[in-house]
């Protein structure tokens, strides 16, 4: 058994089923050992989208996603698939290959210190140096990735490692590591005085992270919300905690969120934060969330706590776990005039819009595209105007809504829903992106095609990179730079090229029969909706 072999074997024992990566001569001997396995590889048109590919995997099936690329310029261009993983907490094992061991430091061909390079953007990463430390190495590697706060981990394995003998293969059965211990059952002293605070709140709301759904905990959080009648808002990233129409869900906080959310949170007298960062697009101003309130910050990740703003009572642990306990409490609360409250700004502080009828109503038609998707289906919004409008008018109902909230990375919504329709093919999947982010991943029609991976794509065209034309819009009278599209592709032509379905919608006169023509198969269509160039989020 080689190397390579080796790395193969450790994939199998993790349970993995699909690879997304781009080959070259430094990753060739891992290739040529995968033939021999049931692990299906797929070829992803640039480096960048094989971990944007992994990601969508992960969040719809739960299991750390596995991209392979070769070194130098392929393990560069990951960077940013990587980075996107991290600033999400997405779990993914990202290999390279990299040169000749001795031959470290030498400058040659393709040469990349990938390790260093990485380092701000990974939760851990190895180089290789004996093929014996592959199988430890992949088991430390996948415990670290799905555990604690969780992140991609980089393995780089040099092409000499991947074809050496490896003397005896023995896949480790658990993992023990002296220096990463993460804690996931939260102190049950802290959790007792949380119990004691939502007891005397008159005012409580919950403010749901991602977290809170790569813990598998939404389930808990819901049970824990309705029991005691607390409402909750959420981040961009936890979209989908609470179903939208969820009468105790008062939509997304933040610069782009609902003003009754934010207002919520303002006026709450007890701020349950979980599995959030409390990070500037959320919460732009953090006295609003600690004056003349109590603030109880749950994470997994004991750094996050504190960090930008301190918390009343710190709860270190997994979502999941700490609302099992917070359930196994015993007080009583009443918040029905709260509610009613809330209730009453979420009538009146809905944001009015006046759309051009000329042109597709963003907010209409994604509002009208949620209410006709299958109930389990994945919504994966892309960056810019189209995230913001998505956000706001997506009804989650029992499926799933993914977007990157951290590094707001264009261009990760087609690979994204690729890796979420592998993982899980019975469901419906849809990627919503502008025609600016459409270009930065178009090349993975052809994975698409050459795969047989059926995604619908949305396409919002307003001919502007949206959300930078707005912002100057407000900031700089108009005075518009580098924002114009001209030039970008017919994209009746380009679907044609890979043998894809076309539709094209330009106003709202014929919406319903064009989602329903756009839903009505389980096959890969592309949908252009013609939107009015200066509109607004």
């Amino acid at each position: 058994m080689t190397g390579a072999d080796a790395i193969v074997k450790c994939l199998e024992n993790e349970g993995v089923e699909y690879v997304f990566g781009y080959p070259g001569v430094a990753i060739c001997p891992f290739y040529n050992s995968i033939l021999e396995s049931s692990i299906q590889t797929v070829l992803i048109r640039t480096e960048q989208n094989a971990a944007h590919a992994a990601s969508g995997l992960t969040r719809v099936s739960g299991k750390p996603g596995v991209c392979a690329v070769t070194s130098g310029p392929g393990a560069t261009n990951v960077i940013t698939g990587i980075a996107t993983a991290f600033a999400d907490s997405i779990p993914l094992i990202c290999i390279t290959g990299q040169v000749n061991s001795a031959l470290l430091g030498s400058d040659v061909f393709q040469e990349a210190d990938i390790t260093g390079a990485v380092e701000s953007f990974v939760k851990y990463s190895y180089l290789v140096r004996d093929a014996n430390d592959i199988p430890r190495i992949f088991k430390e590697a996948f415990h670290i990735a799905n555990t604690g706060r969780k992140g991609p981990v980089l393995i780089d394995v040099p092409i000499d490692i991947q074809n050496m003998e490896v003397k005896k293969f023995s896949y480790p059965e658990t993992v023990s590591m002296r220096t990463y211990k993460p804690t996931v059952k939260g102190n049950m002293v802290q959790i007792k005085k949380v119990a004691a605070e939502l007891a005397r709140a008159k005012r409580p709301i919950i403010c749901a992270g991602g977290g809170v759904l790569l813990s598998g905990g939404e389930k808990e959080l819901r049970t824990f919300a309705e029991k005691y009648e607390i409402p909750v808002v959420s981040t961009m990233m936890g979209i989908g905690v609470m179903p939208t129409k969820h009468p105790l869900y008062f939509g997304m906080v933040g610069n782009n969120g609902k003003p009754y959310a934010n207002r919520a949170m303002n006026e709450s007298d007890l701020l349950l934060m979980v599995g959030a960062r409390v990070a500037d697009r959320a919460v732009n101003q953090p006295d609003l969330i600690t004056n003349n309130k109590v603030l109880v910050h749950i994470d997994v990740d004991p750094a996050e706590i504190g960090k930008n703003v301190g918390p009343s009572i710190p709860l270190v642990g997994d979502a999941k776990h700490i609302f099992d306990d917070l359930l196994l409490q015993d007080f009583t609360c009443e918040h029905r005039q709260w509610i009613k409250t809330l209730e009453e700004y979420r009538e009146t502080m809905a944001r009015k819009r006046n759309p051009n009828p000329a042109y597709v109503d963003p907010a209409g038609f994604i509002t009208l595209l949620s209410e006709k998707m299958e109930d389990d289906g994945v919504y994966v919004a892309d960056v810019g105007q189209n995230q913001i409008w998505s956000c706001g008018y997506h009804i989650v109902k029992k499926g799933r809504f993914l977007t990157t909230g951290g590094m707001g990375t264009m261009g990760y919504s087609i690979p994204a829903a690729m890796g979420a329709k592998l993982a899980q093919p019975h469901r419906q999947v849809i990627a919503v992106c502008g025609d600016g982010s459409f270009q930065m991943s178009m090349m993975e029609l052809a994975t698409m095609r050459q795969h047989h991976v059926p995604v619908k794509i949305v396409v919002l065209k307003n001919n502007y990179l949206g959300m930078v034309r707005e912002f100057q819009h407000y900031n700089y009278k108009d005075n518009y730079s580098v924002v114009d599209l001209t030039g970008s592709p017919d994209l009746e032509k380009l679907s044609s090229a890979y043998d894809m379905k076309f539709l094209r919608l330009e106003n709202m006169a014929k919406v319903d029969e064009m989602i329903d023509e756009f839903l009505k198969q389980d096959e890969s269509v592309l949908l252009e909706c013609i939107i009015d160039p200066m509109d607004l989020v």
